[in-house]
């Protein structure tokens, strides 16, 4: 067996540790970026940005210690190491606040308790840097050194686990508050990673001091090398759920930068921290003193590291997003193949140059048609005599004759004494978007079979780009009529559904009764009433335009305000369930059956408040095919509450009919 000396278990499992902690320090600060780079306008990043930071601070302590010489400097950073143990609490704290707060649970008392916990904290640091009331100076030693517990280290212990108790309870009393299960998916992932930090700060050696001189030192760094293992993943986590507030992110685009953050910056920087430590600490290797040696083998690792992630990002993205695959590609697809005007520019001026080569000639030029007439849009060579070619009525008279002319499946030259001519057709080969020229080396145009061959991929590699380029300019044109509804659909992602105070009881109108004249009665057979639908449906759980909306003058309505203090959201929110549930079929519910869909519709995106992303996923459909399908659904919603309103109306026509046949 093979022996090293001065290799131990109690080395080997300090060492991993060591690499373990720096992980943590890392990914900590990586996400402190992210957070304060992508999302730092909402309160709760700026909250779970307090948490990275003493995460960071503590961790790297734990790396900074067994490196420092002297007792004495080692317990000067111990102590420092407790502005991160002694302020997490009060992070902890602001953090379950603000996502109360997001979702508009406001607390006049509970933010005094934060701003409290905040000058405690601070005390606590104070005491801890300067004085022996809350931890003295403990014990040194090789793998693992720590402070001891001063009078008021049990306090510091009742005020960490009071408040990680009480920010759990808030937590959990915001996750009660969410109404969509997308938000409820959320919360939960934060509940469950809420004890990531405070298991990655906890001063455990102070407490089982005792315990660790009986049972030594190995099991001790095992468990914190486990509880490095869960505090990393799970602040992984909260950063993952943290990164949606604030932001008007599609979920993708979330995920896509995320993933994609963390494989460039905390897990390729863990690797050469690996690498860095993992190297022995000889003299020479292979011959290289051991820092030139390490230089080669970190830029190497970097180096390496980004081209395989470039390798891997389409197989990556592909992974997780399996449901958008075929979006994806071409997503893809469309931005490798993007055109700007400089690009073209510089592609047909690429061509020009390898036609003239080709051909041994020394001028060439493209037209393409303005307002104003023939321009030259790139030209090599004598750019005078193509300007006066564009200007001069030669070049109008062959542009209307080559535009006439029959597209050939293959773009070849035609001759027109001074110049070989290339007409540059769109896809269809209607539209002629281009000429291409290039001086004539003859009368006519005589090629010889390679140069033919060449020629021909050369003005087909023109006629795509210049036809890429026209679609993508009626791409970009349509790209800028539909970004601000693009960005109103994002924000209404991004907005919080949660469970709404009972609004305040809204008074009837004087006047207003079922006896109301029948042309106050919206117009049902008119386009104008499924508007009005869709948007009464759009803020169902509240906003202006269910408590606004013109519905409530529909005696139906009316009706129901009885029933409802005389709110008048309520009332029209009730209206539109009743309307909604007429649309459900008889017998157990099925969620691809085609008879359930348009409820199904209804229910998940109205009531319940769903994505649309996760209603196709459970519906099997595409999302466009679920935006045509939401359309019919309220359509149906519309026409079920112009039946309601109908019949209302006839009851009161017959009783008032009734009353004067009495009479």
């Amino acid at each position: 067996m093979i022996e090293f000396p001065g290799l131990s278990w109690l080395v080997v499992l300090g060492f991993v540790n060591l690499i373990l902690s720096s992980a943590i320090v890392i990914t900590a600060f990586s996400l402190l970026g992210y957070v304060l780079t992508h999302n730092l306008r909402s309160s709760v990043a700026q909250a779970f940005s307090v948490l990275l930071a003493c995460v960071s601070l503590v961790y790297a302590c734990d790396i900074i210690i067994p490196r420092v010489e002297g007792a004495e400097a080692v317990v000067v950073w111990l102590r420092v190491q407790w502005i991160g143990i002694a302020m997490v609490p009060a992070a902890y704290l602001h953090f379950s606040d603000a996502l109360l707060r997001s979702t508009r649970h406001f607390s006049q008392r509970r933010r005094l308790v934060v701003i409290g916990s905040y000058i405690f904290s601070a005390s606590l640091v104070a005491l801890a840097l300067f004085t022996d009331i809350v931890v003295s100076d403990g014990n040194v030693w090789p793998q693992i050194s720590y402070l001891a517990a001063g009078p008021l280290f049990p306090l510091f212990v009742a005020y960490f686990v009071t408040t990680a108790v009480y920010g759990a309870y808030n937590v959990i009393r915001a996750r009660r508050r969410c109404l969509t299960p997308a938000l409820r998916r959320r919360m939960l992932y934060l509940a469950v990673s809420f004890a990531a930090p405070g298991l990655g700060v906890f001063p455990y050696l102070i407490v089982s001091s005792g315990l660790l001189m009986h049972i030594g030192p190995i099991p001790i760094l095992l468990l914190a090398m486990l509880a490095s293992v869960l505090v990393g993943a799970m602040l992984v986590l909260m950063a993952y759920t943290v990164a949606y507030y604030g932001v008007l992110t599609p979920d993708r685009v979330i995920r896509h930068d995320m993933l994609h953050y963390l494989l460039r910056g905390p897990i390729l920087g863990t690797m050469v921290i690996i690498v860095m430590l993992v190297i022995p600490r000889v003299e020479l290797i292979l011959g290289l003193p051991r820092d030139t040696a390490l230089i080669f083998v970190v830029v190497g690792m970097i180096v390496l590291g980004q081209l395989a992630l470039g390798l891997s990002k389409p197989y990556l993205d592909r992974l997780i997003f399996r449901q958008d695959r075929e979006e994806l590609a071409w997503i893809q697809t469309l931005d490798r193949r993007l055109l700007t005007s400089s690009d073209l520019h510089q592609f047909l001026t690429n061509i020009l140059i390898s036609l003239c080569e080709l051909l041994r000639v020394d001028s060439g030029f493209v037209l393409v048609q303005t307002a104003a007439g023939l321009r030259v849009e790139v030209g090599i060579g004598d750019l005078e005599l193509a300007r006066q070619f564009a200007a001069g009525p030669e070049g109008r008279a062959n542009w209307q004759a080559l535009e006439q002319e029959t597209r050939d499946e293959e773009p070849h030259f035609y001759p027109n004494g001074l110049f070989w001519l290339c007409p540059l057709r769109g896809e269809d080969g209607a539209k002629m978007l281009g000429l291409l020229a290039v001086r004539g080396r003859s009368p006519q145009v005589e090629l010889d079979p390679a140069e033919e061959v060449e020629v021909e991929k050369l003005l087909a590699q023109a006629t795509a780009a210049i036809a890429d380029r026209y679609v993508q300019e009626g791409v970009f044109a349509t790209l800028q009529r539909i970004l601000p509804d693009l960005e109103r659909i994002q924000e209404w992602r991004s907005e919080l559904r949660y469970a709404p105070p009972l609004p305040a009881t809204a008074e009837p109108k004087t006047g207003e009764s079922d006896s109301a004249p029948p042309e106050s009665v919206p117009p049902i057979h008119d386009h104008t009433f499924y508007t009005w639908v869709k948007d009464a449906l759009s803020h169902y759980w509240g906003g202006p335009k269910l408590s606004e909306s013109p519905l409530a003058s529909m005696r139906l309505v009316r009706r129901a305000l009885e029933i409802h203090d005389g709110n008048v959201p309520r009332a029209v929110r009730a209206v539109l369930r009743e309307a909604i549930e007429r649309q459900r079929p008889a017998g157990e519910r099925k969620l691809t059956a085609s008879e359930w869909l348009l409820y199904n519709i209804l229910d998940m995106r109205f009531i319940q408040g769903q994505r649309v992303r996760d209603i196709a996923m459970r519906l099997s459909m595409s999302e466009s095919d679920l935006y045509r399908k939401q359309r019919a659904a309220v359509a149906e919603v519309a026409k079920t509450l112009a039946e309601m309103e109908a019949a209302v109306l006839a009851l009161g026509t017959k009783a008032t009919h009734d009353s004067n046949s009495k009479e």
